[in-house]
């Protein structure tokens, strides 16, 4: 709980930082698909007209979307071994950070996640933008740590 008189600003979402075990990731320019979702059943009781008890069944999570400029080969090699039968799951953190960069203020954990999508750059010859790759990652679990 805030103490009386102090004020609490929203974090700004430009100052973040991706973590994935055991890979040595480049920085990220944009990080999307922090969703959980309770899926809800609808249960009738007979002889209650006023209303549908919902009932909480299961939670479900998106798929993390993770932008980057092209540097190294990391994210496709991780791809290309899930292509060619390898299997290797990693866990990962999602780190914010205050506005001087030096503290962290909010902390998402991924676990088990595997890359289901890359998507390699647009290249065009008449456009000076940098060449973007975005890698979509499955996982099984969501957790707010800080």
């Amino acid at each position: 709980m805030a103490e009386l008189g102090t004020q609490t600003y929203p974090f700004v979402g430009f100052r973040f930082e991706v973590r994935l075990d055991a890979l040595p990731v480049g920085g990220f320019s944009e990080c999307g698909g922090l969703r959980l979702r309770t899926e809800i059943q609808d249960f009738i009781e007979g002889g209650l007209n006023t209303h549908v008890h919902k009932l909480p069944v299961r939670v479900t999570q998106s798929d993390i979307t993770l932008r980057r400029g092209v540097a190294d080969r990391v994210l496709w090699d991780w791809y290309a071994e899930l292509t060619a039968g390898t299997v290797r799951r990693r866990g990962g953190a999602i780190l914010v950070r205050d506005a001087s960069g030096s503290n962290v203020v909010a902390e998402w954990r991924f676990q088990r996640a595997l890359p289901v999508t890359w998507i390699g750059p647009e290249l065009d010859a008449a456009q000076s933008r940098v060449a973007v790759e975005t890698i979509e990652l499955a996982h099984e679990g969501l957790e707010r740590r800080r």
